[in-house]
């Protein structure tokens, strides 16, 4: 197992954007949470440190616990690449989707097992009884069995899921079950994803993902800095020569250094062409190939002078996500297959993400340079570069599906397509956010204000507080309600 290095991140950022009544009351909530988990360690486990949104969420959220006082601990599980190659097709399955193909049966169920058995036999040196754990995703939820022997008090985080039940999502279910027995509270992004079937309902609880917005990937960045940054990783023609810094998660400064590396027939970007991004995972679930497919049938693109950036981190450093390396091979080879002139307008980005700051500061740089941002899911938990577009007060175009339609009302935040397969319905919203640049602002600054009343990493921690909250004032046979961290966790009250 590995243990990420975590900092200690001040609570008191939030003051320029909350009230000061706002804020006491906030840090009252968490100092009673404080005295009441003293002595005991709430760990959180997961995957991977790197490469998505689960990550990211998972570090800020604990350096601000940290912050305030509160003893959490991160680790992460290793594995050899058949138990990640299983994982993902788990994965796909509670997505609703075939994945690869390959089987959920008895012997992925023995590398199941014996791979938790593994990362467990470390981590019970340390997690002492009472000791509050919560495991994200299905990855390392065959360690719950023995924790919960450990005496630990377990909540199981699931970031993923799909709104209908199918038999790829019966499937995988079945599978993940028995590892959820005698958990405390199961916590979903959303109420549909919860398959009761299997769950006891009164152990759901619903609390949407969050963004920090003070991170590397979300603070604020002065236009130079957005040219001097995407200019030094060679995506835009450079126009200033200097000033790719930015603030690290610690408050430290940090500066770009490294380089993107590029797919693509030209050189960089003009800096005031439009340009169209996606940023996402290498995952087909992403639709990586539909968005080209659709940029490429796009006449108000070509109109435009619109180019398309598709970025993803660096397939090297996600070592959860075996099919990214293989889904970037096809992306490549269907771009190749484009016209001359369609591929000269569309770059494909593979950020590095040997320092986690600097990559989410290139994400950052991205995003705000975009004219609009994309999310072409096929599937999706919840769509956290949609969070992350909406803050930058970027119109967003995306499909309905799982999370993404909790966060956009279709013609207000930003664009919603309703088949995500329907590339002339994807043409059409194209269309007009590229020729209704005042109407896309306009989504954009109401996007903006959605993020700052329900999406915020605050808000996140007091939902968590509450529910740690509700279940220890519950026996173990109690019901929990499912909405009372939603309830009481929001600082506007």
């Amino acid at each position: 197992m590995r243990y990420p290095e975590l900092t200690l991140l001040p609570m008191e950022r939030y003051s320029t954007l909350l009230s000061a009544d706002k804020l006491r009351r906030v840090m009252a909530r968490f100092a009673v949470l404080r005295v009441r988990l003293s002595g005991r360690a709430i760990w959180n486990v997961s995957s991977t440190a790197v490469g998505g949104g689960v990550a990211e969420m998972v570090r800020s959220l604990l350096s601000y616990a940290r912050g305030v006082g509160v003893d959490a601990r991160w680790a992460v599980i290793d594995g050899p690449p058949a138990f990640f190659r299983f994982t993902k097709r788990l994965h796909n399955a509670i997505h609703g989707s075939v994945g690869d193909g390959s089987p959920i049966g008895d012997d992925e169920r023995t590398l199941y097992e014996r791979v938790s058995a593994i990362n467990m036999a470390e981590l019970a040196q340390m997690v002492r009884p009472r000791d509050l754990v919560i495991v994200h995703d299905p990855q390392p939820a065959g360690m719950i069995p023995a924790l919960l022997d450990l005496g630990a008090e377990v909540i199981w985080r699931c970031h993923i899921g799909h709104d209908d039940l199918n038999d790829e999502v019966d499937r995988g279910w079945r599978f993940l079950a028995p590892y959820l027995q005698g958990v405390r509270a199961c916590v979903f992004s959303r109420a549909a994803f919860a398959p009761v079937a299997y769950l006891d309902a009164k152990r759901v609880a619903i609390i949407p993902p969050s963004i920090d917005p003070f991170s590397a990937k979300n603070q604020p960045l002065e236009d130079t800095s957005v040219r001097a940054i995407l200019g030094h990783v060679g995506l835009i023609t450079r126009t200033v020569e200097c000033g790719c810094s930015f603030v690290r998660e610690d408050g430290t400064p940090g500066r770009v250094d490294r380089v993107a590396d590029v797919v693509r027939t030209g050189g960089p970007i003009p800096a005031t062409a439009p340009v169209i991004v996606q940023v996402s995972r290498w995952d087909r679930l992403k639709d990586p190939g539909g968005v080209l497919e659709g940029f490429a049938r796009s006449e108000a693109a070509r109109a435009h002078g619109a180019y398309l950036v598709l970025a993803g981190p660096t397939t090297v450093g996600v070592g959860d996500d075996p099919e990214g390396a293989t889904t970037l091979v096809d992306v490549i080879a269907q771009w190749s297959q484009l016209s001359s002139e369609v591929r000269e307008r569309i770059h494909l980005a593979s950020l590095p993400t040997a320092d986690t700051d600097e990559n989410a500061a290139m994400v950052n740089a991205l995003q705000r340079h975009a004219t609009m941002i994309v999310q072409k899911s096929l599937h999706e938990g919840f769509g956290l570069t949609v969070t992350e577009a909406m803050w930058k007060a970027k119109p967003v175009l995306a499909t309905a599906v799982g999370g993404i339609q909790d966060q956009i009302e279709d013609g207000v935040q930003g664009l919603l397509v309703k088949d995500p397969k329907d590339l002339e319905a994807f043409d059409v919203a194209l269309a007009r956010l590229l020729d209704r640049p005042d109407e896309a602002c306009r989504m954009g600054e109401r996007g903006h204000t959605r993020v700052l009343e329900r999406y915020l990493g605050l808000d996140s921690l007091l939902r968590f507080g509450s529910l740690i909250e509700a279940v220890e004032d519950a026996s173990i046979h109690a019901p929990l309600d499912p909405l009372a961290a939603e309830r009481a966790g929001t600082y506007s009250q």
